[in-house]
């Protein structure tokens, strides 16, 4: 909005020329989002209070979580509305980009807060069933795939491809059908990546904050026709315009973790668990960096193999050798993987501290393959 009104007025003054810079409006967006959550965070913690908007604990989880039953939840609104406010304010709205990652952030959102909502209502840890929470992260998969593929974003750029990390100019090609598969479970998979995350106070919040500040720098340079030729990218014109919807994302999630530190004062619950993950999704599919959101993110994604390591070698036991010797024979004391180093003693924050520092290494190796190639 400010881009629309104000970068026009610099053939009067120069100083409305600063307007025209993405590395200003996306400095301008994170700080606006870190303020705005600042302010929005007491009031909304305070309403979400009043109503009782409670968070329901699992009956099997670590014993120490439930002292945080009661602790008001769906405070992923703070987050939802400290991304989009500044996205809006500081970005080009005509951006193609933009609108897409505001579509994914809410759509996902919205998904969230029908679960939370649920299990506020029912008083039960289980909210909206699993398979609609898949349905909707399916359909929007579908037709982001879709999408891409009847509008290309950049001309000359084939729609059905992604890059590959450590290669020059190779793409990948998926075609049609392949592709929008293929998307679909970048979506799918970042979604539930964040929200298996989301079990510790202020993991996922910082872990975001630290992907997001990665794929920031990726969307600028790969926006940039130099810094593209330089490194080896893919140029996608108009893409540095996510480097605002990065920024203000990365700055909604530090001013939310100001609240959701430990001991944490509310959650994100679903409702910004599944924004996040999806609005993450989103930016890599549009930069073509899918894998490079895999390694940037490989807190996530070693959370989320975790799950899936336990749950089959469970039922694999189960079925072989019977119940007992399943639950004798778990790989890990409990899944997600943090709940495991909850088990072997580790207190919550220490926990939280040294994901953070995996999480700087994995988008430092992230930022370093741009240069490997």
């Amino acid at each position: 909005m400010l881009y629309h009104l104000l970068a026009p007025l610099a053939r009067q003054h120069i100083f409305f020329n600063l307007f025209n810079y993405i590395t200003f409006r996306a400095a301008g967006a994170t700080v606006t989002a870190l303020l705005l959550a600042f302010v929005l965070g007491p009031w909304i913690i305070r309403q979400l209070r009043e109503r009782k908007v409670g968070q329901v604990v699992r009956a099997e989880g670590p014993a120490s979580h439930h002292e945080k039953r009661g602790t008001p939840t769906m405070g992923g609104i703070i987050i939802i509305l400290a991304t989009l406010v500044p996205t809006i304010l500081w970005a080009r709205l005509d951006s193609r980009y933009v609108v897409i990652a505001i579509v994914a952030m809410l759509w996902m959102g919205v998904i969230g807060f029908l679960d939370d909502y649920l299990k506020i209502v029912r008083g039960k840890s289980q909210g909206l069933v699993a398979r609609w929470k898949l349905v909707g992260q399916i359909s929007f998969g579908v037709a982001l795939g879709a999408y891409l593929l009847i509008l290309p974003m950049v001309a000359g750029i084939r729609p059905d491809s992604t890059q590959l990390p450590l290669l020059k100019y190779i793409l990948l090609p998926l075609p049609g059908l392949l592709y929008v598969a293929f998307v679909t479970v970048v979506i799918a998979g970042s979604t539930n990546a964040v929200n298996l995350t989301d079990g510790l106070d202020g993991l996922a919040t910082g872990l975001t904050a630290i992907a997001a500040a990665a794929f920031a720098v990726f969307a600028y340079l790969f926006g940039r026709v130099d810094a593209a030729r330089y490194l080896g990218v893919l140029h996608l014109a108009g893409a540095g315009e996510l480097t605002i919807f990065c920024g203000a994302l990365m700055g909604a999630a530090l001013g939310f973790l100001w609240f959701n530190a430990h001991p944490a004062q509310v959650f994100m619950g679903d409702t910004g668990a599944l924004a996040i993950g999806g609005a993450l999704g989103t930016v890599a599919i549009l930069l073509k960096a899918e894998f490079l959101l895999l390694i940037a993110g490989g807190v996530f994604a070693a959370e989320t193999v975790s799950v899936m390591v336990q749950t089959s070698v469970y039922r694999w036991n189960k079925k072989r050798r019977g119940k007992e010797y399943a639950d004798a024979h778990k790989v890990f004391r409990m899944a997600p993987l943090h709940h495991h180093f909850e088990k072997l003693g580790w207190p919550e924050p220490q926990v939280v501290m040294r994901f953070y520092i995996l999480g700087v290494l994995c988008a430092m190796i992230a930022l370093a393959t741009l240069k490997v190639r």
